[in-house]
């Protein structure tokens, strides 16, 4: 019995030490990858500059996401998952049109029996915004939010909310404007 309980004591000793040596031993690429801020790297851009008051405009968030790794779509295929969720929290003079989320890719994975619904690779958010007639003149920062959890075939990291920013000069109504980032604004395929 006394052998029994040591054998026992070693054994979840040796585990004890295995988990330690595998979680530090990783170095560097085995912190990064337990980061899960740092799996999607979101870029915000703009359409127009400057933006006259009462035009419609857009703002996109391109999440370029880790290979490897995936994030569930704005409407996952269970409804469990975390979906992939931008917010913003728009400024006076400027309203929320609607939110525009990519094409959603079918995956199966390992740990799943039916394929999940995902972004992987690079993911455009579109926000079609509207300044108001009387929107306050010059620059006007749009905080916003995104929020994913980042996936691999094994692995799920914990969910987190990534804020961005972006600044809109608005003109007055008529001014000269120009499209900005045509490779974004113009490509899009909702």
């Amino acid at each position: 019995m006394q052998i029994r309980r040591t054998i026992t004591i070693l054994s979840a000793l040796c585990v004890a030490a295995i988990l330690v040596i595998s979680s530090t031993g990783n170095t560097q690429e085995g912190s990064a990858l337990q980061n899960a801020a740092a799996i999607v790297k979101p870029q915000a851009y703009v359409s127009l500059e400057p933006v006259p008051r009462g035009q419609a405009f857009q703002v996109a968030v391109v999440a370029e996401i880790r290979n490897g790794y995936h994030i569930n779509a704005n409407k996952p295929a269970d409804e469990f998952l975390i979906p992939t969720t931008l917010t913003a929290q728009l400024p006076s003079g400027l309203r929320e049109v609607e939110t525009v989320y990519p094409p959603q890719q079918s995956l199966k994975l390992s740990f799943s029996q039916t394929p999940l619904l995902v972004y992987t690779g690079r993911a455009p958010i579109f926000l079609h915004l509207q300044a108001a007639n009387d929107a306050p003149l010059g620059a006007t920062t749009i905080p916003l939010v995104l929020r994913y959890q980042p996936c691999n075939d094994t692995t799920c990291l914990p969910p987190v909310k990534i804020p961005i920013s972006v600044t809109v000069q608005i003109a007055a109504a008529g001014a000269s404007t120009h499209n900005l980032h045509p490779e974004i604004f113009t490509s899009k395929k909702p």
